[in-house]
């Protein structure tokens, strides 16, 4: 998943005078309804759930709330995701920002600090700290304040190819980064011209999720950690962080990385024996690969010593209230009654119940931060991939969501892919990505 263009910094008025007209015709004035009395209220919600099964899954819980509440309507908007965080912003500038905003939770710091987001009720956030993951809760906070319910959670985990891995004499996959490596470059294979013909362990330079989701998750794994606890400096120059580096570049190096790759492609196709990546990904697989995903496993992420403490990546969304909504109590009864009331589910055992959330996003191959739901409706799918993400909800570690968080992300991708290809040396890279960062979150404060 490839994160929005980085807006802040742009001052209101050039938020506005961006602002396309086609955008402000499709505002969100509309969304107090006529305001004559006895009509009902329209929210808005502006989510990028804007096509597919997504845009589906969630229309139907909207359909059945207009259907069965008078008194307030809710209306869904969406874009593309590389467009919603501008058009957070933008629309937000122009005075037309939706009641319900459903933000990739990276954000959330530069959301709140632009004033974006409104706290939780006491009521709401004591649900939300009840119901959810740790890591999920943590996502869905700045500075301590929960700002929404947490959605569509990711966490990430080792995908490997059985069959590669049997055909190279390796019985299971590899449970520490030595047994990682071995096992990189026994699959690894070229031709003889030097093509690579497998990957043994699946760099990429393709997007977000492959480039820094799984060096992050590796990070975590090794006890370190991005960003530093107080959000103002970059902790990657760091034992841990040296230690992710230098794996990385040993396996370019030795050949059994290719980071030009597409590794979504060449996984599917057999061309990669391992690869860390979140869970979104089983679904798609399954799809994609028909009788060929019988080959695939998910593993737990290994570690770099046996002995370690398990640590791994999580990512997320959630769903707020704008600032600027008028009918903010309107807003958050209909997310509490998305998100945490509990109603029959057809696919789960006998008697099973789960929120209207959870089921949405198992429909769709994904998970909540509500361990409780995803085990009862997981028990009723046989994909056994799953439940190393779903096991991952405990001890996973969410992306820093400082106010600087999108464009020091984005700046430890271009780091890492100048080390992948040789353009940095380890040291280099991690001195540049802590000199980068840390310019970019001291100033975002």
């Amino acid at each position: 998943m490839t994160p929005a263009r980085r807006t802040s910094g742009l001052s209101r008025r050039h938020f506005a005078l961006a602002l396309p007209s086609a955008l402000l015709a499709s505002g969100c004035a509309s969304h107090q309804g006529t305001g004559r009395p006895g009509d009902p209220i329209v929210l808005t919600l502006l989510s990028h759930y804007a096509s597919g099964v997504l845009k589906e899954a969630l229309q139907g819980p909207v359909d059945e709330w207009n259907a069965s509440h008078d008194r307030v309507k809710v209306q869904t908007k969406a874009v593309e995701f590389t467009d919603l965080l501008t058009t957070f912003m933008v629309r937000q500038a122009a005075g037309l920002g939706a009641d319900i905003l459903h933000p990739y939770c990276l954000w959330n710091g530069q959301l709140v600090q632009a004033g974006v987001l409104r706290p939780a009720p006491a009521e709401h956030a004591e649900e939300i700290t009840r119901g959810y993951s740790e890591a999920a809760v943590d996502a869905a906070s700045v500075g301590g304040q929960i700002y929404g319910y947490p959605t569509e959670v990711q966490t990430y985990a080792l995908y490997y190819n059985k069959r590669l891995l049997r055909e190279a004499g390796i019985d299971g996959p590899p449970r520490t980064w030595r047994e990682l490596e071995e096992t990189a470059y026994r699959t690894a294979r070229r031709d003889r011209h030097g093509n690579t013909l497998v990957q043994g362990f699946g760099l990429s330079t393709v997007d977000d999720s492959t480039t820094v989701g799984q060096t992050l998750a590796l990070l975590n794994a090794a006890g370190g950690r991005f960003v530093s606890k107080d959000g103002r400096s970059t902790a990657i120059d760091s034992p841990a962080g040296r230690a992710v580096f230098d794996l990385e570049h040993r396996l370019v190096a030795e050949g059994a990385s290719a980071p030009g790759i597409n590794v979504y492609k060449a996984f599917r196709s057999g061309q990669v024996a391992m690869v860390v990546s979140a869970g979104w990904w089983t679904g798609s697989l399954k799809t994609l690969m028909g009788k060929d995903y019988r080959d695939v496993g998910v593993a737990p992420l290994p570690l770099p010593e046996a002995d370690g403490k398990r640590a791994t990546l999580c990512t997320g969304f959630m769903l707020g209230v704008n600032t600027a909504s008028k009918h903010p109590r309107a807003a958050w009864e209909f997310l509490r009654w998305l998100n945490t009331e509990k109603v029959n589910v057809r696919s789960a055992k006998e008697d099973g119940k789960a929120t209207r959330m959870s089921s949405l996003q198992v429909s769709a191959g994904s998970l909540t931060g509500r361990a409780d739901d995803m085990r009862r409706l997981l028990d009723a799918h046989s994909d056994a991939n799953l439940r190393p993400f779903l096991d991952a909800l405990a001890y996973s570690v969410p992306e820093p969501n400082v106010p600087g968080a999108q464009q020091a992300k984005s700046l430890l991708r271009k780091n890492i892919e100048a080390l992948w290809t040789g353009q940095q040396s380890v040291d280099q890279a991690l001195r540049t990505t802590r000199r980068q960062v840390d310019r970019e979150v001291s100033r975002s404060w």
